[in-house]
């Protein structure tokens, strides 16, 4: 639904509330998709939005608190009265009310789990951490036995009548539970009804281990175009199965941390406008400081030089030009290979075709840069040895620029750390500093200082 409709519903809801008239806002939401619902519901004061999750029946409720931000959802949780809102969760999916009660406190996630119907499907979902492949799954699958034929296996289907989209595929497993095939739906039906599912399903199963983190469950099923995941013990027992719609919000919240790294800022835990001042102040200070202690190398090189700056002023004019470039230049390197680990292009081992690679792209583009900076630079000094001295800085910044840039991400990954962090500021930071040592070395023997 476009913006100006939600705002139009959003201004018809607030007028109900101000009326106290619950039952029309109820009735105003009620009529939205759950995403809608959400997007309405979080521009809602938490008095309103208590107000309403008692007001709408639970599915709606539950709906809405699957699709608000984890944080938002759990302070609700906890600012309701207890019996509402094990009411609520007990209206989610599984693996929602498993992530909604790791966000709770200890104490008061214990006693809604003790008092949940579902709570033998969400308890085992506790066990496994949020970012793992355990913590995305559902527990809310079918499987059946090999001898089952097509025909019990849609009547079982039909018995357990799914209320979610996560039936694309029957999983097949034997006496111990452990995953020995698989079933697309379309295999089923247009199977022979007395065909036995061992004699249709597929043995060669896509399926990861719990403790993986999220982001390589969801490569895993880019990859293959699935649209559903099981996901094994060690042993190879089917514990639970992670769905396309879970994927897609995986990505989404780790496009958005990355791009928020990217910056040189901690991810919000909230939405933009739902962060307090202090909350983004603590995200964004750490990082400040960090690349301003770091800048200040930039200064201690100029200090060092400042005998060759005092001899040809001229050289300050193409600082700039220069740090910019070759920040510029390691940003873009950054920015790619990032991308390439992201997608499991590149990993540790290929660090040294990695840097090869971009030293040779290096030497192209600084002979490219070189040949407009030795134009530039003449036509603003007119001194042939100067903008030589410009031209041939630029290759050497260019080169190192691409080099560090292409191992910083390789060795962040290395060393267990987000190689976003390296992206960005940091990167650029880095080689100011280097960058200028580069150039006033080059100076010292090019023009004799």
């Amino acid at each position: 639904m476009n913006a100006p409709i939600l705002d139009s519903i959003l201004a018809q809801v607030r007028t109900a509330l101000e009326r106290n008239n619950l039952s029309q806002a109820a009735k105003l939401i009620e009529k939205l998709r759950p995403a809608d619902q959400a997007e309405v519901f979080s521009e809602l004061d938490e008095d309103e939005q208590l107000a309403l999750l008692t007001e709408l029946p639970v599915e709606e409720s539950a709906d809405i608190l699957e699709e608000l931000d984890e944080d938002e959802a759990a302070e609700l949780i906890e600012a309701m009265h207890p019996t509402e809102a094990i009411r609520i969760v007990d209206g989610m999916e599984p693996d929602e009310a498993a992530d909604l009660l790791g966000d709770l406190p200890p104490e008061q996630a214990s006693e809604m789990l003790a008092h949940l119907e579902d709570s033998d499907e969400v308890r085992p979902l506790l066990l496994h951490a949020d970012d793992s492949a355990g913590g995305l799954m559902t527990s809310e699958f079918l499987a059946l036995r090999r001898r089952t034929t097509a025909a019990a296996a849609i009547q079982a289907l039909r018995d357990w009548k799914p209320d979610r989209e996560n039936i694309y595929y029957l999983f097949v497993v034997d006496a111990e539970q452990k995953l020995r095939g698989v079933i697309s739906l379309r295999d089923l039906v247009i199977a022979d009804p007395d065909t036995p599912l061992e004699e249709i399903m597929d043995t060669d199963v896509i399926a990861v281990q719990a403790g993986i983190d999220q982001e390589e469950a969801a490569r895993v099923m880019t990859r293959y175009d699935l649209l559903a995941l099981p996901v094994i013990d060690d042993t190879g027992k089917l514990l639970g199965v992670i769905t396309i719609d879970d994927v897609v919000d995986v990505l989404e919240d780790e496009a958005s941390e990355d791009i928020q790294r990217l910056g040189g800022s901690e991810p919000l835990d909230k939405a933009y406008l739902n962060t307090g001042i202090f909350s983004m102040t603590r995200k964004r200070i750490g990082w400040l400081l960090m690349l301003f202690l770091t800048a200040t190398l930039t200064g201690s090189v100029m200090r060092f030089f400042q005998d060759e700056l005092q001899a040809v002023v001229a050289l300050s004019i193409f600082v700039p030009l220069l740090i910019g470039t070759g920040g510029n230049a390691g940003s873009q390197t950054t920015a790619i290979i990032i991308r390439a680990l992201a997608v499991g292009e590149i990993d540790w081992h290929d660090a040294l075709k990695v840097w090869w690679k971009e030293e040779r792209t290096g030497l192209v583009l600084g002979l490219g840069m070189a040949i407009a900076a030795y134009i530039r630079a003449i036509t603003w000094e007119p001194n042939p040895a100067l903008a030589l001295t410009v031209a041939t800085s630029i290759i050497g910044i260019v080169l190192w620029a691409t080099g560090i840039g292409s191992l910083l991400p390789l060795v962040a990954a290395k060393l267990k750390i987000d190689p976003t962090v390296v992206s960005g500021p940091v990167m650029s930071t880095l080689v100011d500093a280097t960058g200028l040592f580069i150039y006033f070395s080059i100076a010292r023997v090019m023009l004799g200082l």
